[in-house]
């Protein structure tokens, strides 16, 4: 026969935690349905080693997507509410559980939580402003200069505005420990493709190699960065205000489609370019034993990477395309 774990509580103004007291917890079940979360585990719990479960009829409706992790003490649940707000109790039963209990550790009441979202936003609204910002400062540039220099600022791109660009990439990193901790609610994987790619061809592709420094293709890479940043970010910006600008938000979600293969074209062109030069610098290459008497050269690397380009440029596109789908079958509904 199951036991009943004790199972700690706290919630957020979006979502709802729930921390269960589980040891070494083992063929873990975790379902929501029709608004009952059920849970099922065998592990060490206060009596002992068994098999635990039970369930909970929520106060008011969740999202059926659930979140848990699994230490060696616990079992950590996150669900999301289906609409934002406080709520009194957790469950619709007027005596609370008996092995329910508020989690202390992470309790805060609705001001509290209130105050921690706000502080969270600015935060979120700093960030996104000052790469706003920084974009911004790249792509008016780089038209100014294309129009007075013409086709020697295709030659100058680096030099002129690799620092701006170096800072904005560096910052775009904060994106990924964003969706990594939760901050912001989106898949840390497409974040992740995107920035590590982009850094590569930054900081080893053009940072690396002062011959690629003189390329074209570097105002090419920058130009249809910024292009789409210049978009992306402004939405975020609104967004975190609850306002939308319906032309905005078509452009965030449509403007992407050719600016981003495009983007990722011309990193392939810059890494194909940058072959024979680690083959000629040996820059990087990877030391074998003396007794075979040659390396690897890094440009075996970029053929992977190559290779890997195409892959992560499927794994983003789907990611941005369900997001657009979702959009237009979000709006759909609402008229």
């Amino acid at each position: 026969m199951a036991l009943t774990p004790h199972v700690y509580w706290a919630q957020r103004h979006d979502d709802i935690y729930l921390r269960v007291e589980l040891t070494d917890a083992q063929n873990i079940s975790v379902k929501v349905h029709e608004n009952v979360l059920r849970f099922r585990a065998q592990g060490r719990g206060a009596k002992g080693q068994n098999e635990y479960e039970f369930s909970l009829e929520f106060l008011l409706p969740v999202k059926p997507e659930i979140s848990y992790k699994s230490t060696q003490r616990q079992v950590n649940i996150t669900l999301q509410k289906e609409q934002r707000g406080w709520w009194e109790k957790l469950t619709v039963h007027e005596r609370k559980p008996v092995f329910l209990a508020p989690d202390f550790d992470r309790w805060l009441d609705e001001s509290d939580a209130e105050m921690e979202i706000q502080e969270r936003v600015r935060l979120k609204w700093l960030h996104v402003l000052t790469s706003f910002l920084g974009f911004s400062w790249i792509f008016i540039n780089m038209t100014v200069r294309l129009f007075i220099f013409g086709q020697d600022f295709l030659y100058d791109t680096f030099h002129s505005i690799s620092k701006v660009m170096f800072f904005c990439q560096i910052l775009a990193s904060v994106e990924v420990l964003n969706a990594a901790f939760g901050v912001v609610r989106t898949r840390v994987l497409p974040s992740l493709i995107q920035v590590v790619g982009r850094n590569f061809i930054l900081f080893i592709i053009f940072g690396s190699l002062e011959e690629m420094q003189n390329k074209p293709v570097v105002f090419f890479v920058f130009y249809l960065w910024s292009s789409i940043e210049i978009i992306r970010y402004p939405f975020y910006l609104l967004s975190y205000c609850d306002i939308e600008w319906k032309t905005l938000t078509w452009l965030r979600y449509t403007v992407w489609i050719p600016l981003y293969p495009l983007g990722v074209l011309a990193e392939a062109v810059a890494v194909i370019q940058a072959i024979p030069m680690f083959d000629e610098t040996k820059l990087f290459s990877i030391p074998l034993p003396k007794p075979i008497g040659t390396s690897v050269s890094f440009s075996y690397i970029l053929y992977i990477y190559l290779v890997l380009m195409v892959l992560g440029l499927y794994i983003n596109f789907c990611h941005l395309y369900k997001l657009r789908m979702r959009r237009i079958h979000t709006k759909k509904k609402a008229t």
